[in-house]
């Protein structure tokens, strides 16, 4: 197998096995065919005029699942994955402007979001994986064990207001961002986020990681990715210290 492919099953361990979207530029009954091959289901087809296609597939299997992924990291489409309904092993933070304009041009708040951010979660020795998305960043934590997806949440809207806050304080308008939280429970079996890999279906761009030295090229991005997974995955006992420490600080 693809070690690229493995090193995504182990990233996003817990994230749904029979479960898989699919963004790409086909569509046409012969490429339905294809995808539903092996008794994959699809549960429904989203053709759009901007020449980004969703198809999201049930009913997947292992092995149908690694060659959906080999064709992932092929850049052969895109695979976007759907969190476990309960507790997960990953929560992510998607940083992107609030403006609707069809505009791929990252803002200066968005890159000092991050910067804040990071800086906030490295307070409590934890890091993050920075994937540079369209018009914003998908920002990754991974832990040894699944926790539930209440908990998760819950870190991630304290880290997300001291965030914002952070903005505001330096004389940034904090409005101009948003930060989307995964996983949430009223939308954790609808949202999918795309895995680490991929390629921006508008602009072709790979999803590089960002880190203090500056945006990673595709080789490097990937020996980043294989290295955080292996020596800097959060263990369960810190992640807990750090959500106590959080809600003593920032109680509701």
């Amino acid at each position: 197998m693809d070690t690229r492919v493995e090193l995504i099953d182990v990233f996003y361990q817990t994230m749904r096995k029979d479960k898989v979207k699919i963004e790409n530029k086909k569509y046409g009954f012969a490429f339905i065919d294809e995808l539903v091959a092996d008794n994959v289901k699809l549960d429904y087809g989203q053709m759009e005029s901007n020449f980004i296609h969703k198809y999201r597939l049930l009913n997947v299997s292992e092995s149908r699942r690694k060659k959906l992924l080999q064709g992932h990291v092929k850049q052969e489409y895109n695979a976007c994955l759907y969190f476990d309904d309960t507790a997960n092993n990953t929560c992510c933070f998607n940083l992107d402007n609030n403006f609707k304009a069809n505009n791929n041009a990252i803002i200066p708040e968005i890159e000092l979001a991050v910067d804040y951010l990071e800086q906030h979660l490295g307070k409590y020795g934890m890091e993050t994986v920075s994937i540079k998305s369209g018009r914003g960043y998908h920002l990754w934590c991974r832990f040894e064990t699944p926790i539930a997806n209440q908990l998760l949440l819950d870190f991630m809207i304290r880290i997300a207001s001291k965030t914002l806050a952070s903005l505001q304080f330096s004389n940034h308008d904090y409005r101009t961002i948003k930060i989307n939280m995964s996983p949430n429970p009223k939308f954790v079996r609808v949202l999918s986020l795309r895995a680490f890999g991929s390629r921006h279906i508008r602009t072709g761009s790979f999803s590089q990681i960002r880190t203090k030295d500056g945006v990673l090229d595709e080789e490097d991005s990937w020996k980043y990715f294989s290295d955080y997974t292996k020596n800097k995955t959060i263990s369960e006992s810190q992640f807990m210290r750090v959500y106590n420490e959080l809600a003593k600080e920032i109680p509701w």
